[in-house]
């Protein structure tokens, strides 16, 4: 697919078969991520900082400690919420979810989308590099995001307050204090 005078290549199910039906039911962050991480953990906006800097502080963190490389971007198909590309083949995830994944970098993640069902932001609702090192994903009703990586990966971003993260074990309820489930 085209965009930015650029051809992208749009992921299929062998891209993500890493992650369809490794994932566990419930309330727990391996219910968005599969249970192969060293560590987990969340993260949304502090309050009082806007979403733009908060997506922009995550990308930050993760592509600075990450090996340059393609990342794959995933977008929820809703209907109703921009996927970036239209029409383009799709792959299932979670429950029977239909995901657009292509493959990109640092910088599309953070501007090729005009907004997410969790309100504001650019940030596709699934992504990783290609090397699988870490994964970032924000299940359809969910307001926060979840992460499975490395320990080094996740003590980098808990140190940015920007980002927000917290650690979660792998059968914790991953919903962070002070949100709720919708």
């Amino acid at each position: 697919m085209d965009r930015d005078g650029q051809s992208w290549r749009i992921g299929t199910a062998d891209d993500v078969a890493w992650i369809a039906g490794h994932t566990t039911h419930g309330p727990s962050v391996t219910a968005a991520i599969p249970p192969v991480f060293e560590a987990y953990a969340t993260f949304h906006p502090p309050h009082g900082i806007g979403v733009d800097v908060h997506e922009r502080a995550v990308v930050d963190g993760l592509a600075a400690r990450t090996p340059e490389q393609q990342w794959w971007l995933g977008y929820l198909d809703t209907g109703a919420h921009d996927i970036v590309f239209p029409g383009a083949p799709t792959v299932t995830l979670y429950w029977g979810w239909s995901y657009l994944l292509v493959e990109a970098g640092p910088e599309q993640a953070l501007t090729w989308r005009t907004g997410h069902l969790r309100g504001g932001g650019a940030l596709p609702d699934l992504f990783f590099p290609a090397d699988r090192s870490w994964l970032v994903s924000a299940l359809w009703d969910d307001t926060w995001t979840d992460i499975g990586a490395s320990a080094d990966m996740l003590a980098g971003l808990l140190s940015d307050p920007l980002v927000n993260a917290r650690l979660v074990s792998p059968d914790e309820d991953a919903c962070p204090p002070g949100l709720t489930r919708d």
